[in-house]
């Protein structure tokens, strides 16, 4: 038996950030906004705005790694929040 190795097409910066919003808006209700924005000290930084003053960032040198680290952060505090 061989297994085939399966090429996956690699998300788009939109499909993250759309993944991202569906799950802090499934867990927290509203949300404003889910985005990316170069900044010129630290790289890459992705936030996601609750209301005027909840949120989450997290930096990254890339783009993509800015939002894995949100991701990931996102989804330790819902992780979290269900154990209890």
């Amino acid at each position: 038996m061989t297994k085939e190795t399966v090429q996956k097409e690699p998300k788009t910066l939109d499909q993250r950030i759309d993944r991202i919003y569906k799950m802090a808006k499934e867990h927290f209700g509203e949300v404003r906004f889910v985005g990316i924005k170069r900044h010129t000290k630290v790289g890459w930084v992705a936030k996601i705005q609750f209301d005027e003053f909840d949120s989450f960032m997290a930096e990254g040198a890339t783009a993509v790694e800015a939002l894995r680290t949100l991701r990931k952060r996102l989804k330790k505090v819902i992780d979290r929040y269900n154990t209890v």
